[in-house]
């Protein structure tokens, strides 16, 4: 069981942005993809703000969005990075267990990277990251580098959606046998 403390809100913003984007999915009636909370148990409670400052999780995450697109169950991950290197240590093993569990259910598994130093949003697709996983497993790189990913799964800047994953959805499904 992990702690959970007050720098939790890293990655905030990046959830917002994912959780504004879903609900034009939703309104369109693209997808149906929601946020899934890690259930707690708070340990400290600020009195004054009745903000939670310590707890507990109770059990291991999964993932932190499940649902539909078009049909197609889809699982991910937002995740960020300040540099051009992503340490997998970012990612735990019963993460990678459940996408691939996922996957095998004929499901769409990836995650979604904000790398704050360039702006850009990218879609790691768990071929991808499966493969960095298991060069990391057996004895190789910890992490991967931007440059070794393909430039084709960069999110374009969209108007009106800030986190504009479906095309890559479909890109991914494309490359698939």
């Amino acid at each position: 069981m992990g702690t959970w403390t007050t720098r939790g809100l890293r990655g905030s913003t990046l959830e917002e942005m994912i959780n504004r984007t879903n609900e034009k999915y939703r309104e369109k009636k693209l997808a149906l993809v929601q946020k899934i909370p890690t259930p707690i148990t708070p340990i400290n409670i600020n009195k004054e703000t009745s903000q939670i400052t310590l707890a507990y999780f109770e059990q291991k995450s999964t993932v932190d969005y499940i649902g539909a697109v078009q049909g197609i169950p889809v699982c991910f991950d937002a995740k960020e990075s300040a540099t051009d290197t992503f340490a997998l240590q970012n990612i735990h093993e019963h993460q990678v267990e459940f996408m691939r569990d996922f996957e095998a259910q004929d499901g769409v598994a990836f995650l979604l990277i904000y790398y704050t130093g360039k702006d850009l949003l990218y879609y790691l697709r768990f071929c991808d990251l499966i493969r960095f996983w298991e060069r990391a497993q057996k004895g190789g790189r910890k992490s991967f580098r931007f440059d070794e990913l393909d430039p084709d799964y960069i999110l374009p800047k969209h108007r009106s959606l800030m986190v504009p994953y479906l095309d890559m959805i479909s890109r991914d499904l494309d490359t698939r046998d």
